[in-house]
């Protein structure tokens, strides 16, 4: 059997870069990846060229426009228009170009703001989405759909997979824009390189929240992406096909920092600012589809932040921070 040449759409990204470690260490693939100067993926005749030229045959399609609150609220319109387009050209690209398999990778901010708690992937499409990240959230229910219908219309094998939040190597430890992980890690660090007496952390330290490794989260998407035709068709319905991917397991932002000074070594006083908002109070993905599909994550929080921190030290120099 011959070689499958993959390519790994967003490939220096958090994700990407996670897909990319994983499928390399299988001998039989042959990756084809184009750094963002090589291919603007905005562009469909160019995504078309390099699909047709490199005889694709699968596709990860982890490239998004991403970032925080703040990034979110302040340009709406490039968040929907470049994450539609890039998702739209690469779905129907790889459908002219004959590309059986793809994996679109979503987010869990597809699931309605009040859904209800763990979230299961029937909870799509129920109720209204988190306003901060509407439109960031509407290209990824799209992507869904796109995925979705063309395997109606054309009998493809596109598949999609929503993941919790992640963390870890290559994550965004900007001082602006960061998520709650990098963010706190940071922080952290800093602190017991200034040998301050305590952190401040925003909140009551109550709300719950899930965290995956993106090693498990690559693990996983490769996984689902290779799982036999009878078995996902199985678990999963041709409009609601989408796969939760997550630990199915949370905890409180309060015992989130204790875990990071432990990882850290910092030794000061963990204080909470209760003035300062929680935001909602739990988010936690159902896995049960997953997990009946016959995969389970397998790095623990502490584990997870321990290499993370590793990377950020040996990194830190070269980070936008």
């Amino acid at each position: 059997m011959s070689n499958q040449r993959i390519f790994v759409a967003g490939h220096k990204g958090m994700v990407g870069s996670a897909l990319v470690r994983q499928l390399e260490t299988d001998k039989s693939v042959e990756l084809v990846i184009r750094s963002r100067a090589e291919l603007d993926l905005l562009d469909q005749g160019a995504v078309l060229s390099v699909f047709r030229e490199q005889n694709i045959d699968q596709v990860y399609l982890a490239a998004a426009k991403v970032g925080g609150i703040h990034a979110n609220n302040t340009y709406p319109a490039e968040f929907i228009y470049e994450n539609l387009m890039i998702e739209a050209n690469i779905i129907h690209c790889a459908y002219l170009a004959g590309v059986k398999k793809l994996l679109f990778l979503g987010s869990s901010c597809i699931y309605p703001k009040m859904a209800e708690q763990p979230m299961k992937e029937e909870a799509l499409l129920t109720g209204q989405l988190e306003s901060t990240n509407e439109p960031y959230a509407i290209a990824k229910i799209a992507g869904i759909k796109l995925c979705e219908s063309y395997n109606r219309q054309y009998s493809l094998d596109y598949r999609s997979v929503m993941p919790t939040n992640l963390y870890g190597q290559n994550d965004n430890f900007h001082f602006e824009n960061s998520h709650v992980i990098p963010a706190m890690m940071r922080r952290f660090h800093e602190a017991k390189e200034a040998n301050a007496g305590k952190v401040v952390v925003w909140g009551s330290g109550k709300p719950m929240r899930e965290f995956l490794h993106v090693d498990d989260m690559a693990a996983a998407s490769v996984y689902v992406m290779n799982l036999d035709d009878e078995t996902y068709q199985a678990n999963t319905q041709p409009m609601l096909s989408h796969i939760n991917v997550g630990t199915g397991v949370d905890c409180t932002i309060r015992e989130l920092a204790e875990t990071m000074m432990r990882v850290v070594g910092f030794d000061g006083e963990l204080v909470f600012d209760a003035s300062k908002p929680d935001g909602t109070p739990r988010k936690l993905m159902d896995v049960s589809r997953l997990n009946a599909l016959g995969w389970e994550a397998s790095t623990s929080l502490e584990l997870g932040l321990a290499l993370t921190y590793e990377w950020f030290l040996k990194n830190r120099e070269t980070l936008r921070v």
